[in-house]
């Protein structure tokens, strides 16, 4: 597996941008992009705590993707006794896809959307908080939009994959999900990891990443932190395809897991192990030796 340093740029323009990374779909981390927001200096962990630490907010824990508990909160707590809990020390409890804004609608104005590219949706700001060595597990976002995560105060490793790296990671059919570990890979359960090319930053206080639309990502929080997601649509078909997943994962994966249980589990681990294994003969065609690629 080798992972390729994310470019990290400054002064950006519209044209750049869009020619050099929107368009290919190539990632990149802006260090300046929010520079003048508000939000930069004013987002403290005290400031937030002493003007919103009484908001309640849903709690989840890793196994926010378990079949049986699938997007069911671990806890629900205060919002400063949690600010509290994470600056503490290793916690896996996460605030995931919370608008905070709808709570505490002052908080827009604090931050500006980029004008770097069109198609922004302003009625989608999320917030992720989480603790000290707590993870995002890989996944695409459903939506397939165009995403950018804006890192406040502490840092956040992350990890992206190509839409076209799927099967070597194993992905789950009718899902948006891998279970697979990039951090600690398992070559031996899953070999076809030993071929995968991906990229990766640390990203700080200040600096946005921008995850193109359907590129996979994985997060680990290096310190207890939050960051902001926005998100924005480059193409109709964005809108067509964020559908599409939506049905397959609702009705589909849903449906199938209710009717089946197991044995439904047991199919889509089979049918990802089967795609990786025709992508590792696609590779042995090639005369590729993955043991001297893996790192």
């Amino acid at each position: 597996m080798k992972l390729t340093p994310i470019e990290k740029r400054s002064g950006l323009t519209r044209k750049e941008f869009i020619e050099e990374y929107l368009k290919p779909k190539r990632p990149v981390v802006f260090t300046d992009l929010v520079k003048d927001w508000p939000a930069v200096q004013k987002w403290t962990f005290d400031w937030l705590r002493e003007t919103h630490g009484s908001i309640e907010v849903p709690l989840y824990d890793k196994h926010i993707h378990d079949p049986d508990k699938y997007f069911k909160p671990a806890k629900v707590m205060s919002f400063g006794e949690y600010l509290t809990l994470i600056e503490q020390g290793p916690v896996d409890l996460r605030m995931f896809l919370f608008d905070i804004f709808k709570k505490a609608p002052e908080l827009a104005n604090d931050i500006r959307f980029p004008t770097i590219m069109d198609g922004f949706l302003k009625g989608y700001k999320y917030v992720f908080f989480g603790g000290e060595g707590s993870i995002t597990g890989l996944h695409y976002d459903m939506d397939c939009s165009n995403v950018f995560l804006t890192q406040f105060q502490t840092r956040k490793e992350v990890i992206l994959y190509a839409p076209d790296q799927g099967p070597r990671l194993y992905q789950l059919p009718f899902t948006v999900m891998s279970k697979v570990d990039p951090i600690n890979p398992d070559y031996e359960k899953y070999p076809a990891m030993k071929g995968l090319q991906g990229y990766h930053t640390i990203l700080n206080h200040g600096e946005t990443i921008f995850i193109p639309s359907l590129w996979w990502h994985y997060i680990r929080y290096i310190d207890g932190g939050f960051s902001l997601a926005l998100r924005a649509n480059d193409s109709p078909l964005t809108f067509m395809r964020g559908a599409f997943n939506l049905v397959r994962h609702t009705f589909v994966d849903h449906g199938m897991t209710w009717a089946l249980g197991k044995t439904w589990h047991n199919w889509k681990h089979q049918k990802a192990a089967e795609n990786a294994s025709k992508v590792m003969e696609e590779d042995r065609l090639a005369g590729k030796n993955l043991d001297e690629v893996a790192v």
